[in-house]
């Protein structure tokens, strides 16, 4: 019989999406890194310098499978329950380098994205953050089945918002990431972690009440 035992603790794969060493993005990425630690999480942090792969290519997929570079953001993603992305904005849209890894990545079948919940956030020197981008973000994770959380965080004038220690220098836009985080921590843990909330939140009328977990629709 089912139970609502926990397995274990939450495993957060955090994602720095630029690949400039200084991006105000992976200071973002480490910032949440260390909130998410702070709530007994296990956290992965990468960047995207981990990841190399090209552009991509149906027939170099025929030819010789995925990229190694794919293949591991792949085993990543799939270890996790959750993946929280900081992601740049170049020209109000999602970066081509985050998007050829979303793109390389769902390749692999059964693809991971689908049973991930994701939090997107972004750091820019613009004063809208980086939002635009993190809409079109959305999009393909979206459509890739990913449960992507409604609330966003941006960061603008990214490159003054750090204090020497790494938290943000606006005291009440640290605390309102933080609360961002918690909350997003809170439904990955009911999602994941307890079978009757996942039974509540998922069914509907017709199924077998008594079954240990509802399936989600798959469509």
């Amino acid at each position: 019989m089912a139970t609502d035992a926990r397995p274990g603790p939450l495993r957060v794969l955090v994602f720095g999406a630029a690949l400039r060493a200084g991006s105000t993005n992976a200071r973002l990425a480490s910032l949440v890194a260390r909130l998410i630690r702070e709530s007994d999480a296990t956290v992965d942090l990468a960047t995207m310098r981990e990841f190399d792969m090209p552009p991509y290519d149906g027939d170099a997929e025929a030819a010789g499978g995925l990229p190694e570079g794919a293949l591991a953001l792949h085993a990543r993603v799939e270890t996790s329950d959750a993946v929280v992305i900081s992601s740049p904005e170049y020209n109000a849209s999602v970066p081509g380098v985050l998007k050829n890894a979303i793109d390389w990545v769902s390749r692999v079948q059964p693809q991971p994205f689908k049973t991930k919940h994701a939090l997107l956030l972004s750091a820019s020197p613009s004063l809208v953050g980086g939002n635009r981008g993190l809409w079109a973000l959305r999009i393909p994770l979206e459509h890739l089945g990913t449960r992507v959380y409604p609330d966003m965080f941006s960061l603008a004038r990214a490159h003054e918002g750090f204090t020497d220690d790494g938290l943000l220098a606006d005291a009440g836009l640290q605390q309102r990431l933080e609360e961002t985080v918690s909350a997003f921590l809170g439904l990955v843990e009911a999602d994941t972690r307890y079978v009757c909330l996942r039974r509540r939140w998922y069914e509907f009328l017709g199924d077998r009440t008594e079954a240990p977990v509802t399936h989600r629709a798959e469509g």
